[in-house]
């Protein structure tokens, strides 16, 4: 089944300092929601996307590694360790779990567990309500800092909020996800297990796989760097590097950017806010073509 993109994690140290960042850059952060490993998170929402800003709270409460078993607490807090503050996971849209992780399996990029959980959140208007997911992990072998999985939600009536996805950049859907590696062709094939679409060769050093929800492109590291002005995350194998997003207010956005020295220079009519504006991580804003 076609998987769209759901959303990033975008790991941080500091989740309300991170939350003052995404509000300056004129999106409408939720509130704090925590999980039972040890890690936090705030949630910034576009129709059906959304980055989660996560932070670990609490490293005692992080399950041991366990054959099987992947440790979301675990991959972040190594992450963390190795890589800094930046996006870390990637996540699609899942249906069935179970499905999804013997699909994962059988390629050879999963071998891990269903995980299945459920928290409270807080809705605008303050209000406690129930939500739930199923997670079917896969990690490609040739990457440590890359980790992706297929994400159900039990209870999208009450994770999804219109009030939260209303913000002041004019911002309204998701673009696409990028990532980065030396050799974009070794991961071809992960990546088209994640999402069952066909990812498709731009060039030698640079593929895109188009989801019912946003594109997935590879590049390699000097492209990324070549396009969007910012270096590229560094490390082996797969990165997440930029998030992608559709907006009608890019001019403005960049005037209200430059003044607080938090944008890159003009590049082919988008806004890219750099890693050392936006916790580690590329933003770039796009204007939807008529």
């Amino acid at each position: 089944m076609r998987r769209g993109l759901d959303h990033v994690v975008h790991l941080v140290r500091d989740i309300d300092a991170a939350g003052e960042i995404y509000d300056l850059l004129g999106f409408t952060v939720g509130s704090r929601n925590v999980h039972p490993w040890g890690t936090e998170n705030r949630i910034v929402q576009t129709p059906g996307f959304y980055i989660e800003l996560l932070q670990i709270s609490d490293a005692a409460k992080i399950p041991p590694a366990a054959e099987g078993q992947f440790s979301f607490g675990g991959f972040n807090a190594n992450f963390l360790a190795s890589a800094g503050e930046g996006l870390s996971m990637l996540a699609v849209e899942g249906s069935d779990a179970a499905t999804e992780k013997t699909v994962f399996d059988d390629a050879g990029y999963g071998g891990f567990d269903v995980l299945s959980f459920s928290r409270k959140a807080r809705r605008p208007d303050g209000q406690e309500v129930d939500v739930g997911f199923s997670l079917a992990f896969l990690q490609d072998p040739a990457s440590p800092d890359f980790a992706a999985f297929a994400c159900s939600q039990h209870q999208p009536e009450n994770f999804w909020s219109n009030d939260l996805q209303r913000h002041s950049n004019m911002v309204h859907a998701v673009a696409g996800v990028v990532l980065v590696a030396d050799t974009p062709a070794d991961h071809v094939r992960a990546l088209n297990t994640l999402v069952d679409v066909p990812v498709l060769r731009a060039r030698d050093d640079w593929y895109v796989a188009q989801t019912p929800r946003g594109e997935i492109d590879i590049m390699s590291r000097a492209l990324f760097t070549e396009r969007y002005a910012v270096p590229a995350p560094g490390g082996e194998g797969l990165r997440i590097a930029a998030v992608r997003f559709k907006t009608d207010g890019a001019a403005e956005l960049r005037r209200a950017l430059a003044a607080r020295r938090m944008v890159e220079e003009r590049i082919a009519g988008i806004v890219v806010v750099p890693p050392r504006a936006a916790v580690g991580a590329v933003l770039v804003f796009e204007r939807e073509e008529a």
